[in-house]
């Protein structure tokens, strides 16, 4: 077998595993609110989310585009294969520790730092695409910003709204409504995260000649998108536990206002072809909920630790990546 394409492959695989890791590292951002509150059955709800994330992957692709070719450009980079073998190996990594230790870290940072990591070793700091690199990190940056303010805004709007009903009424409509969200939660996860993938297989496309433009092959839309699937249907309990029960006790109408939330936020910057966390969307939309529910009730202690993951990611697999590339070649 020709080597550029025994390489090709191998990077095709890493990405379809880095998809298949966003699944079940992600899905619980999807789903956990939901599951906490009984509002669905946890397995009913993770084969929900499957269903969703495949559609939404198969919808989109314009943040693929943007993973694909805002970092660096693919038809400059002589070894483009194996810099994407040392970013996906890196991400990967870094999502599997984050999950053993159910910890709510982001999959887009962790792509994007590794990407530009091993772009920086593995090609010079003159390839990398520092205004693109900027912009993402900018939208990953104020998606979480957006997300509390909106979770804020909307959980004081009903808590106004429903302020003369009994609590028990209130919550026994929203567990209802819960699924709802729980589905348009799953479905922008889909437009967004797995696009990674779709951009990371599409930059190894380019890079080895198969073809000339950041277009997504429609294989690599229902590879990415089957991959997040299967990953989904698996689930994170771990990750589900923190995101459910740590940050505060979430009850239904919580829920529904962290969800719908963060879906808005989500969805929003698919539509502006950004690519955003979704953990950090709904964690920041369930903290922006909690403060709005009563200030005290948010275990902050907790928050900070999900904040100290969030902004530590970058650098660690920007470094982790260009080790990677050091090492390997």
């Amino acid at each position: 077998m020709d080597t550029s394409l025994l390489i090709i492959l191998i990077v095709i695989f890493l990405a379809l595993a880095f998809d298949f890791i966003n699944g079940f590292h992600d899905t619980a951002n999807a789903i956990a609110t939901s599951v906490s509150t009984r509002a669905l059955k946890p397995r009913t709800a993770i084969m929900m989310a499957a269903v969703m994330n495949f559609l939404g992957a198969i919808m989109f692709t314009g943040v693929a585009k943007t993973i694909g070719g805002s970092v660096a450009d693919p038809a400059k980079l002589d070894n483009g294969l194996e810099i994407l073998i040392a970013t996906l190996l890196a991400a990967i990594i870094w999502n599997l520790i984050t999950w053993w230790f159910g910890i709510p870290s982001s999959s887009s940072h962790a792509l994007i730092g590794s990407l530009a990591g091993a772009v920086y070793v593995g090609a010079g700091s003159e390839k990398l695409n520092w205004s693109g690199f900027k912009t993402i990190i900018e939208g990953l940056i104020f998606s979480p910003l957006l997300a509390f303010g909106l979770g804020f805004i909307v959980m004081m709007v009903l808590k106004w709204i429903f302020a003369r009903r009994s609590p028990h009424s209130v919550n026994k409509g929203f567990r209802s409504m819960q699924i709802l969200t729980a589905a348009l939660q799953s479905f922008t996860h889909g437009t967004n995260d797995a696009q990674k993938a779709m951009g990371i297989i599409t930059f190894a496309l380019v890079t080895a000649g198969f073809q000339d433009h950041m277009e997504v092959p429609l294989w690599v839309k229902l590879s990415a998108a089957t991959a997040m699937a299967l990953g989904t249907s698996i689930g994170g309990w771990k990750i589900i536990k923190t995101m459910g029960t740590k940050i505060f006790k979430i009850e239904p109408i919580n829920g529904f206002a962290s969800d719908i939330s963060a879906a808005t936020v989500i969805f929003g910057a698919t539509l502006f072809h950004l690519p955003v966390s979704t953990t950090h969307a709904i964690t920041s939309a369930i903290l922006g909920v909690g403060s709005a529910k009563r200030f005290s009730a948010v275990r902050w202690s907790m928050a900070g630790r999900i904040v100290i993951a969030w902004v530590i990611t970058i650098p660690i697999v920007f470094l982790m990546a260009g080790g990677i590339y050091k090492l390997l070649f």
